[in-house]
């Protein structure tokens, strides 16, 4: 049975002898609801990444050609980064349980349809479908984690495993994507995807708190008259705003940014996001709170996970290239390469929490960011000689060590002191602050590899590039935390 998360508290088991105090066991519910909201953010990840290496024979089974292969990805993009600020609210005020279930069940259902697709508008569709159950799933899950376990060591933990895991779904998604259609065909990538969802929806309604803030219920837990009204002019210029934008960058990391529809779109995202500041600023119950956005947590905390996502994609799809065009490597042999990336991010995951206990969340924060620059840097002696795949696979490991110990840190900078009834809008800002970023990045910068002359020398300018942005991110962030007057 559901139960509130307003009048909840978080069981823990006694620490086992020889476990450090601070890092407290978690009880047998917990781990249960943790293993649901974790197994959904691993699927929404392994989407992200499950379908890249798919492409060529999904295109050639279905008739779509080389440039329409692009709206594989952006179908799913779009609406997934587009709504979820809005699908964040709607859970804050109408009930995340019920908006995270009802996500969950349309991610099931589209990718069904992905796996039948029998043409391309069929696929899309599904593609598009399984971008909105995305949008309902990351914001909702992430605020019933963050209201489920208490700010404190739990939270720590919990978040830790999250990150771990949304990490390893985006690795084990390309190496997954790689065996599966060499064995199975395309079709067995969104088949899995079904299996997943068809898993974690059965065990979700007896796990998972309801969690409608106090104000809005009267005696006994009812609906008071009074409840806030959704931001109509809010959420629709938000959504169309950020819907404009990624549909830009999406598309520009195709075909350049000279194309008309994408200038015409930039410049409407960004027409948009400013009118919805105004709409925000004089709205009785406003989207999101612009006081929210004025606090340095939430402020520097977005900024420093926007560089760790953008930058880190950057990475990852430039060594891709390097990887199969220069060394000559397989898509398989590839996918190996950044299974290193999965074990280590691993260890990270369980180590973050203890060092974020030990020195704080803001110090974690600048740390990970001055390491995954400094070890993307490293990358810049890459040349065609077969050793360099030794180099390679070191460096990004250790760099996706740095970029999961940004990924918890931030995330728990930003969700710092923050009200349990405003949850939502803040978890909200940091999952759509990791889609922007993995939208933004490859357009803004992984161009320069794909147009450069040549490769090698495009990627040097690009891994350059960005290891001087998020070494420069980590230098901002730390003096704009030091100078707030709060501890994270």
């Amino acid at each position: 049975m559901a139960f509130d998360t307003t009048t909840q508290t978080t069981t823990q088991d006694p620490a086992p002898a020889g476990e450090p105090l601070g890092i407290p066991r978690l009880s047998t519910r917990d781990r249960l609801i943790l293993f649901v909201l974790c197994a959904a953010q691993f699927m929404v990840a392994l989407d992200f990444s499950v379908l890249n290496v798919a492409l060529p024979e999904l295109g050639t089974d279905l008739g779509m050609s080389r440039s329409a292969l692009q709206w594989a990805v952006t179908a799913f993009a779009l609406p997934s980064g587009g709504f979820l600020l809005l699908f964040g609210r709607v859970g804050d005020l109408y009930g995340r349980r019920k908006l995270f279930l009802t996500g969950l069940a349309l991610f099931g259902a589209a990718s069904l349809l992905a796996t039948l697709a029998w043409d391309p508008v069929s696929f899309l569709t599904g593609r598009a479908l399984q971008g909105l159950g995305a949008a309902a799933i990351v914001p909702t899950g992430m605020s019933l984690l963050t209201t489920t376990f208490p700010e404190g060591p739990a939270r720590d933990r919990a978040l830790g495993i999250s990150g771990t895991l949304l990490s390893l779904g985006f690795t084990i998604g390309m190496v997954a994507g790689g065996v599966l259609t060499d064995a199975l065909g395309w079709r067995s990538t969104m088949a899995l995807l079904t299996v997943f969802a068809l898993t974690v929806l059965p065990l979700a309604p007896g796990l998972l708190p309801e969690s409608l803030p106090p104000r809005l219920k009267g005696m006994g837990g009812a609906p008071v008259p009074d409840r806030p009204r959704l931001d109509v002019p809010g959420a629709v210029t938000v959504t169309a705003g950020l819907l404009s934008l990624i549909y830009a960058l999406s598309t520009a990391a195709d075909h350049g940014f000279g194309r008309t529809d994408v200038i015409a779109a930039l410049i409407a995202g960004l027409l948009l996001l400013i009118l919805f500041t105004a709409v925000e600023s004089r709205s009785a119950s406003p989207l999101v709170s612009l006081p929210m956005l004025r606090r340095r947590t939430v402020a520097w905390g977005n900024l420093g996970g926007l560089v760790t996502f953008s930058m880190m994609s950057t990475v990852i799809f430039v060594l891709t290239l390097y990887l199969q065009e220069t060394l000559r490597l397989s898509a398989f042999e590839t996918g190996l390469v950044f299974g290193f990336q999965g074990a280590l991010s691993a260890v990270a995951g369980t180590l973050a929490p203890r060092v974020i206990g030990r020195f704080g969340a803001r110090r974690m924060l600048v740390g990970s960011l001055t390491g995954q620059g400094a070890l993307i840097a490293t990358l810049l002696p890459l040349n065609a000689d077969s050793w360099s795949v030794w180099l390679a696979a070191a460096a990004v490991s250790l760099a996706s060590m740095c970029h999961l110990g940004a990924i918890i840190s931030y995330g728990l900078t930003v969700t710092s002191g923050v009200p349990d009834e405003e949850q939502g809008l803040a978890t909200g800002l940091v999952t759509s602050t990791q889609q922007v970023g993995i939208t933004v990045g490859i357009p803004l910068l992984g161009v320069l590899a794909t147009t450069s002359r040549d490769l090698l020398s495009g990627v040097h300018t690009v891994l350059a590039l960005d290891a001087a942005i998020v070494l420069t991110a980590a230098v901002l962030v730390g003096l704009g935390l030091r100078r707030g007057q709060y501890r994270v």
